[in-house]
């Protein structure tokens, strides 16, 4: 099956075309001061026309489009259901319209970490694995669960696509979302600057002359033995181990998945994340295992292909 595939992240939209299992092509658009999604479309169209024509495939051939939002959303309806402070002129465009006007296609559009998890069971790391939860560290925090080979999405398309606003201190910071003490509120790329800045010690700290705090400068500055580098490391280390927990004793997989740009550090992050969840998760048949994606920023792209090729009716 040959598709288009758009996964809209946090700062950046991956553009591809995908054949099967390979990304045929695939592009980078800068999404960070897009002040709304119908803006950016005519850049998206461009780029995957551009894309089209490099793979030397055409629209007649492509099954349809696949969209990774960053959001709550009706895969059934194909809807937009809410947004968090990111496109939010997205729940009122006509997406389903943009795709058969521009490119002749239908259109399937999916949570981005759904599609990420889709993605890492039909050609990454968890390959014919039938029962798994992932966890995206990024920005901000996502998370999927699948069970019995079918996405978790529930009755109201929300099911295990919050698994970053699953509370891990109710008497942390609030949200974005309006909670208290969420993973996300506390150990994300949105968060990290707040909880740097908190930390005992920082006027003296390697961070307080880095002009962007993000978890490379982190975990550069927590291999260097910054004092406060390390205490963040460590905190958000725990936030990312007890979110896993959660989700195990939630879903039941037998795999976890951990993938987003932060997993450049996988050799910290896993044997934390593994211990801690040997210690801590009840499970009466063994230890999930816990892994890092192998498919990086393009995972999503290629959940276009399952997703397309799944059957509304048995969802």
């Amino acid at each position: 099956m040959l598709a288009l595939s758009l996964d809209l992240g946090g700062s950046h939209i991956g553009c591809g075309v995908v054949r099967d299992n390979e990304l045929l092509g695939s592009a980078s658009l800068d999404s960070e001061l897009a002040k709304s999604l119908e803006s950016l479309l005519p850049c998206v169209t461009e780029a995957l026309r551009t894309l089209l024509k490099e793979s030397g495939t055409t629209t007649k051939e492509c099954a349809g489009i696949a969209i990774g939002f960053p959001g709550i959303v009706d895969v059934r309806n194909g809807r937009i259901l809410s947004t968090l402070k990111k496109y939010e002129d997205a729940i009122h465009l006509d997406l389903k319209q943009w795709a058969m006007e521009q490119f002749g296609l239908s259109l399937r559009i999916e949570n981005d970490a759904r599609m990420a998890l889709l993605g890492e069971q039909y050609a990454g790391v968890a390959h014919g694995v039938q029962d798994v939860v992932m966890i995206t560290l990024g920005t901000g925090i996502g998370g999927a669960a699948m069970m019995l080979g079918k996405l978790v999405r529930g009755a109201h398309a929300q099911a295990a696509c919050l698994g970053g606003h699953l509370p891990v201190d109710y008497r942390g910071h609030k949200c974005k979302c309006g909670n208290v003490g969420c993973a996300e509120a506390e150990a994300s790329g949105w968060a990290l600057p707040r909880i740097v800045r908190e930390t005992p010690g920082f006027d003296e700290s390697i961070l307080a002359g880095v002009a962007q705090i993000d978890f490379q400068a982190l975990f550069t500055a927590a291999r260097n033995e910054d004092a406060v580098a390390h205490a963040v490391q460590q905190h958000c280390l725990k936030v990312w181990a007890v979110t896993a927990v959660a989700l195990i004793h939630a879903y039941d997989p037998e795999v976890v998945v951990f993938g987003g740009g932060v997993m450049q550090s996988a050799d910290v992050i896993l044997p934390f994340v593994e211990e801690y969840v040997k210690k801590h998760a009840w499970t009466s048949w063994g230890t999930p295992r816990v892994c890092a994606a192998i498919l990086g920023g393009k995972a999503a792209l290629l959940g276009a292909v399952p997703l397309l090729s799944e059957d509304l009716r048995a969802m």
